[in-house]
């Protein structure tokens, strides 16, 4: 169920505005052109509308508000709906494909949009793509169709759109719409695995011709017996050789290493007592002393302010009464004095408009008021004995209390004052033990960097130990393959010296000049002819068996399609059913009898430019969905033959009933009873009530009947900053404000 909504710098809304839903039918009023609908277009506009010209726009900047007079431009418009997620109702899969986590009680949507246009989107505060949240909504039947969304002027949407229009929404509020966009995605897949598999079929041609020449390649090989012994010969010496300095190279560094494990470990011990701050609970507990303190000292300045403003009243009332004087006898008024009279009064009513401050403003009337009585009296020769006497003690004696009370807060206020210097003492206090516990540790510290660093150099031995086996390892093997035998390794180390290290290399070199002898008589190419036969082969069946995937791809991708589609067409006319039973009773009701149902019409799909041409019986079936209405006493069927009224009543109901068959949380509905008489607005009246069971409903209307159905009347105004502005009224407090 929808929550509330914030609106913050999105159209005429400059300011932060929040509306809740709370009750399940709510009414949006104002005058024209106060940002009634402005409301109704932040709603599609956070649920991911991408027609800026429906939101009655140019470009995305015509969504951020332009600033007044008053109140300056903003940079960014943010809309953020709230929907209640207490049922766990809300899913949807994130870019690899498994489902998101959605456990929260609320699921907040945000969309910003920026003045170059752009928008961004989140839920719960982590961004997602536009693909994420029409996927969410779809979860709880809200739709990309807008069908639970009647902006203004739009009250027969339903009964202008093409049948194949009509169809789209009435998927999408019977929840059709999640199965179509995963029968586009497997056509996606589909067309994609066709194209791999031709593809894949294309490369098993180019290498069958290769693979039969390397066939023939391996058959023709012939080995030189004596170039392959001596290769033998001299590769088991040199492999011995290489293999023993391994092996001596490799303990010496791991002996190295364990050293340095066991040093650091050591190191690591002592340095981790220190490493822990002592002072937690310390510094908590401080840190909450001085916030007490300085709470304790806001209050007791606030208390000052109120008191100060208080004295301030009493010295206006005692001002007031030292002006108030008493006149006796006649008078006579000149010209001048009433016009220094009139001359006061524009005076002080301007200085008190210009204050703003209420208690100005009553001591600047009660000024007034005393001038006028005396000019008055004035005129009438006598004027009122006024007992100020009694009247100031009382004042001059409330003001004695407020300056006791004055001074007492002051007392009130050294003391925090004094308990706040004393709370920060104490928490730098803290701080300074804090930081001369944690000096221990970097001498610890410095040595485990220092045996970091022995490791590090380590791994890089190791590694070069891994490059030198893995080579040997290569040629191992290439030897292997070249003459036919076995190597084994040495598997004790020998002390490599530089001397025994020339030796080595003298003879690799001696090693590689037999290879080449060797490749000369044919044997070595043999063997990489051999390789890049197996390698050949290997490919082809792995081409084979990426053939046979796909193929099994392809047949499930068209079954999960088939399926869909079945799905979607059986479900499609269950959906029809149901809405036409809701839809006949609705359209009775508004229309005192008739009848009205739905109907499934068929043609061919259109064929489009980019497609090849074929024989029009060919084309697949498109289904849409047609209207029929039977007015009682007027033989009118055709839509485009009824009335402006009637045609409202017909779109009404017939939204009505779709909203009945899948309840959507929410349903929008900007002066759709715009055109209704008084009897047919109780009507609709009457089936807002019953539709509100279902879903909430948020209505902008002029219609008293359709506000008296509300439980919350939210009012739309333009301010003097030329920005809307919100007032809410809920009826139930009103009715017992009011009793």
């Amino acid at each position: 169920m929808l929550k509330k909504l914030e609106i913050s710098g999105f159209k005429s809304f400059a300011k932060k505005t929040t509306l809740s839903f709370d009750t399940p039918l709510t009414a949006i009023v104002g005058p024209n052109g106060s940002g009634k609908s402005n409301v109704v277009e932040s709603i599609r506009f956070v649920l991911g509308e991408q027609s800026i010209k429906s939101l009655r726009g140019k470009g995305g900047s015509d969504m951020i508000w332009k600033g007044s007079k008053l109140l300056g431009p903003m940079q960014k418009g943010r809309v953020a709906i709230t929907f209640d997620n207490t049922n766990r109702q809300f899913a949807f899969s994130n870019s690899s494909g498994a489902p998101a986590d959605l456990s929260f009680d609320e699921i907040t949507l945000v969309r910003e949009v920026s003045m170059d246009g752009g928008s961004s989107y989140s839920i719960n505060g982590s961004g997602v793509r536009l693909k994420d949240i029409t996927e969410l909504l779809g979860s709880v039947n809200i739709g990309t169709t807008g069908h639970h969304i009647i902006s203004q002027g739009e009250a027969d949407r339903l009964l202008s759109a093409t049948a194949k229009d009509r169809r789209g929404m009435v998927e999408d509020a019977l929840g059709l719409k999640v199965h179509q966009v995963r029968i586009r995605e497997s056509e996606r897949k589909l067309e994609k695995t066709a194209l791999n598999m031709k593809e894949v079929q294309a490369l098993r041609r180019e290498l069958a011709p290769h693979l039969s020449f390397l066939g023939k390649q391996v058959e023709k090989i012939q080995k030189t017996e004596e170039l392959r012994n001596e290769f033998a010969e001299l590769f088991r010496q040199y492999a011995h050789d290489e293999s023993s300095a391994i092996v001596f190279h490799e303990a010496r560094f791991r002996a190295e290493e364990e050293r340095a494990r066991r040093e650091l470990q050591e190191a690591q011990a002592k340095a981790a007592p220190s490493a822990a701050d002592p002072f937690v609970s310390e510094r908590s507990a401080a840190l909450a002393r001085l916030r007490e303190c300085e709470q304790k000292q806001s209050n007791l300045a606030r208390t000052r302010d109120d008191l100060g403003r208080a004295l301030g009243r009493i010295e206006g009332k005692l001002d007031a009464l030292s002006v108030t004087a008493p006149v006796s006898g006649p008078a006579s008024i000149s010209t001048a004095r009433v016009e220094a009279l009139c001359s006061d009064i524009v005076t002080a009513i301007t200085e008190a408009e210009s204050s703003g401050d209420a208690h100005i403003l009553r001591t600047a009337f009660s000024q007034l008021k005393s001038k006028v009585q005396s000019f008055v009296q004035s005129l009438r020769g006598s004027a009122p004995v006024v007992d100020t006497t009694s009247i100031k003690a009382g004042i001059e004696a409330e003001r004695a209390t407020l300056e006791a009370q004055l001074s007492s807060i002051d007392q009130q206020a050294q003391e925090a004052s004094a308990a706040l210097v004393e709370a920060r003492a104490v928490l730098a206090n803290i701080e300074q033990k804090s930081m001369e516990a944690q000096r221990s540790s970097f001498s610890a510290l410095a040595t485990i960097a220092t045996l970091e660093g022995t490791l590090r150099e380590c791994l890089l031995r190791a590694e070069n130990i891994a490059r030198r086996k893995a080579v040997l390892a290569d040629e191992v093997r290439e030897a292997e393959a070249l003459v036919g035998g076995v190597f084994s390794l040495a598997q004790e180390g020998r002390e490599d010296t530089p001397e025994i290290s020339a030796e080595r290399e003298s003879l690799h070199r001696k090693l590689e000049r037999v290879k080449i002898k060797l490749e000369d008589a044919g044997a070595a190419s043999g063997a990489e002819v051999l390789k890049e036969y197996e390698e050949t082969k290997e490919r082809d069946a792995f081409l084979l068996r990426e053939l046979t995937d796909l193929e099994s791809s392809i047949t499930a991708l068209r079954t999960l399609i088939t399926e869909l589609r079945d799905t979607i067409e059986r479900a499609f006319k269950e959906g029809v059913e149901k809405i036409n039973t809701q839809f006949g009773e609705y359209f009775k009701l508004m229309f005192g009898g008739g009848s009205a149902f739905l109907s499934i019409s068929v043609e061919h799909r259109r064929q489009r430019e980019d497609e090849e041409p074929v024989d029009s019986d060919e084309l697949p079936f498109e289904h849409g969905i047609e209207i029929n209405v039977s007015l009682p006493h007027k033989k009118v069927r055709d839509l485009h033959m009824l009335s402006g009224g009637e045609r409202s009543l017909v779109s009404i109901a017939l939204l009505f009933a779709m909203s009945q068959v899948n309840p959507p949380p929410f349903l929008v509905l900007d002066e759709t009873d715009a055109a209704l008489d008084e009897a047919n607005s109780r009507k609709y009246g009457n089936m807002l009530d019953l539709l509100s069971q279902h879903s909430k409903l948020i209505v902008v209307t002029h219609n008293r009947e359709t506000m008296s159905r509300a439980q919350v009347l939210y009012g739309v105004t333009m301010g003097v900053e030329g920005a809307s502005k919100l007032l809410s009224i809920k009826f139930d407090e009103a009715v017992q404000i009011a009793k």
